[in-house]
Formats: structure tokens, C-alpha cells, sequence
């Protein structure tokens, strides 16, 4: 199976590095989508991290892999016209596209809420920046590596 392309990033001096540096790939490839039912009843059933915001609720649960997920529920209840629910989820995406770095590890459900379909583009791209970082806050620090025996301190 193909994975997502990762972006290798030209050295910004003359001179050449050792290693060539990995950035997060922006792309929203099949990796990055919750494609299941299974994956969206993981979330549901067991969310660590909740985000509410104006007319939606984000919530989230740690996966074993290195890249966030994203699923979406736009329901006909919630966003009448399918040509706003389209537009929601253009939005969304793009968005998590843009800020999948702060997200690490996470499996995200987004759950629209009634309202959601009548704000402006501007305004979900502002609410859904905020919420991704209110996730990202609620994450565990990742613990320090030390290997065993190894003491950082200078008197050892």
C-alpha cells in the first residue's frame, strides 16, 4: 500500500547538511482519514480529549501511529443543503491539513452541530485553528527518552 509522500525540504544555506530534513507531509491522503466504523466507534466509545466549540464538537483518542486521523459527521439533521455540507467538509479538511503537526498521534471525529452550516469560511477557519490547539494542549507530554544507565547528571 502506498504511503503519503513526505516533503523533503531544500537546505536554506550553501552548505549541504548530513541528512536531509522530514517535515510532516500536508497532504490529506487515505492514511489520514478514518475510514471504518470501527475507527469512529474507537473514538466515540472512549474520547481522551474533547473540543466544543460554536455549533460543532471535536472529539479525539491517541492512535499507535505517528500522524493524526480525521473523520467527519455532517449529518443531513444537522447541515440541510448538501452544497453546505460539502463546503463544511472542504473546510475542514483543509484546516486539519494545515495543522495536522500540533495534532501528533490523534484520531479525530468531527461532529457538526446545528449552525454550523451558517457561519462564513473566515469564521470556521478561525473556530476550527483554535480548536485544533485546544486538542493539542489536552495531549500527555510525550515522556523523555533516557536510555538505561545513562544519568544526565554532571556528577554521576
Amino acid at each position: 500500500m502506498p504511503s503519503c509522500p513526505v516533503v523533503v525540504p531544500k537546505a536554506a544555506s550553501a552548505w549541504p547538511s548530513d541528512k536531509p530534513e522530514q517535515v510532516v507531509s500536508r497532504d490529506f491522503c487515505r492514511e489520514k482519514r478514518l475510514l471504518t466504523p470501527r475507527h469512529f466507534k474507537a473514538v466515540f466509545d472512549s474520547p481522551s480529549g474533547k473540543a466544543p466549540g460554536k455549533n460543532v464538537l471535536l472529539l479525539a483518542r491517541e492512535n499507535d501511529l505517528n500522524h493524526p486521523r480525521l473523520g467527519l459527521v455532517i449529518g443531513k439533521k444537522s447541515v440541510k443543503l448538501s452544497v453546505e455540507r460539502n463546503r463544511l467538509k472542504r473546510l475542514i479538511r483543509d484546516s486539519f491539513r494545515l495543522n495536522q503537526e500540533l495534532l501528533g498521534g490523534l484520531d479525530i471525529v468531527v461532529v457538526a452541530r446545528k449552525g454550523l452550516g451558517d457561519l462564513h469560511n473566515p469564521e470556521l477557519h478561525e473556530q476550527f485553528g483554535k480548536l485544533w490547539k485546544r486538542l493539542a494542549r489536552q495531549r500527555p507530554a510525550p515522556e523523555p527518552q533516557t536510555e538505561p544507565g545513562v544519568s544526565d547528571s554532571p556528577h554521576a
